[in-house]
């Protein structure tokens, strides 16, 4: 496929631009890459743009993983230029665009299987073999915190009571709330214009100082992603430009809710009809097929939807994240959710994942899971009715446990792929044992 029209379409439109943010994804859905300058710009279209493949799988720090490098020996892979994702930097110091690539392998003609993007698109090659296409939007909390930290190195919210202490509560969908909000919420709004990120919703959350912001549906969920995770960029960006601190952190306090990711999908045939929809509110076969694979293989992907050590303080009674594989109709206390209204855009709501997690991921193994369930015609427990947090905590709620899981898998290891599967695991036990060493300000607390 030749891309450089659009490439050059772009530059004609935006002659101004001087630099390229190249932006490759990694495990963790952080973005890594390098600034390329304009006059350098074509090379990556020609194929000419290389990172290390080890890339895809470094930690949270940035470091890459000794087993891993010693395997490779650190080989390059050809980065693959998605020219629909360039736009505009609008807060860069010099006029500035991105670029989101994918990685190949060392002669750019294969995919490479640990980079989550192509892990993603592997999966809907699979739905598109049998005449379907999913349908995603994402739903993204997100915290809003003063540039300076406590004396203790704590974040300082935002939302304070007269006292100076913490809001008692983030005024949820309070419009008064919003407006006191509004320049930091309305640069958001016009950057993610300048980006072609489609907003849909921006409101004020439970929690103090916390926001959320909605994306329109997509019927590509590869597009999907791309949109969510520059939203996140946009939100940590235009916060910084305005002296806040944005974080997507599942539990930035114990004692307050965290922030979590709503994943919407829904399927449609090659006519564009919706398959989870015969005009009842109860859903088609299909419906109730996708959730009991979602249901199964819930506990397999828990390593994903909760990334890490802070991941899991949010997997506690009353914190609003799901604590077993539940469903039901317009209740908000299960881990899937089917929404009311109109039936022709019936879905499921994925209420597991928390803000932390990798997009790309996130959606992969929900749609892998889906799938499975369709393709085997898996039948789903009785809808929740009522407190589904009452129920037994039955999701692996420690990093451990949900490691140990996911490298067990065999339904990882189908959907995802064994490469996926091996350098994950290994990137996430590097950062877990940091975490395992460190002695920490509780332990000089208890036992100094």
């Amino acid at each position: 496929m030749n891309t450089l029209p659009a490439l050059e379409q772009f530059l004609n439109d935006n002659p101004d631009i001087e630099v390229f943010e190249i932006i490759l994804h990694d495990l963790n859905g952080l973005h890594r890459g390098k600034w390329v300058p304009r006059k350098q710009i074509e090379k990556v279209f020609d194929g000419g743009y290389k990172l290390p493949q080890n890339v895809c799988s470094l930690d949270t720090w940035g470091r890459d993983i000794e087993e891993l490098r010693a395997e490779t020996g650190d080989m390059d892979g050809i980065c693959l230029p998605h020219p629909e994702t360039l736009a505009r930097v609008p807060w860069a110091d010099k006029p500035t665009a991105q670029l989101i690539v994918s990685m190949m392998d060392s002669l750019g003609e294969e995919p490479y299987a640990g980079d989550p993007r192509v892990v993603l698109q592997n999966v809907l090659k699979r739905y598109s073999d049998i005449g379907l296409t999913p349908v995603v939007a994402s739903e993204m909390e997100f915290h809003l915190f003063e540039l300076k930290r406590d004396e203790f190195g704590r974040p300082i919210h935002t939302q304070r009571a007269m006292d100076g202490s913490p809001a008692l509560g983030g005024e949820t969908y309070a419009i008064d709330a919003m407006r006191s909000m509004a320049p930091i919420l309305d640069a958001m709004s016009d950057a993610a214009k300048v980006q072609n990120l489609p907003l849909d919703t921006l409101i004020s959350e439970f929690g103090a100082s916390q926001c959320e912001i909605n994306l329109v549906h997509q019927d590509c969920a590869v597009r999907a992603c791309d949109q969510g995770s520059m939203l996140r960029r946009v939100i940590r960006s235009v916060a910084t430009q305005h002296g806040k601190v944005a974080t997507f952190m599942a539990k930035p306090f114990a004692d307050d809710v965290g922030n979590g990711m709503h994943v919407h999908f829904s399927l449609i045939d090659k006519e564009g009809k919706n398959v989870f929809d015969n005009d009842t509110e109860e859903g088609t076969d299909i419906l109730r097929h996708a959730v009991a694979g979602c249901l199964k293989h819930m506990a397999d992907s828990m390593a994903i939807f909760a990334p890490n050590i802070n991941s899991y303080r949010r997997m506690a009674p009353c914190c609003f994240a799901p604590l077993a594989p539940t469903w039901g109709y317009e209740n908000r206390t299960t881990a899937l959710r089917i929404p009311g209204g109109d039936n022709a855009a019936i879905r499921i709501e994925h209420r597991v994942a928390g803000a932390d997690a990798n997009v790309y991921l996130i959606v992969a193994v929900m749609l892998a899971a889906a799938l499975d369930g369709i393709l085997n015609k898996l039948q789903p427990p009785e809808p929740i009715e009522g407190d589904a947090g009452d129920l037994e905590a039955v999701l692996p709620h420690y990093w451990s446990d949900a490691l140990r899981v996911f490298e067990k898998s065999d339904f990882i290891k189908e959907y995802l792929g064994p490469e996926l599967q091996y350098t994950y695991s290994m990137s996430k036990h590097n950062e877990k044992n940091e975490f395992d060493t460190r002695v920490t300000l509780m332990e000089y607390d208890a036992y100094l």
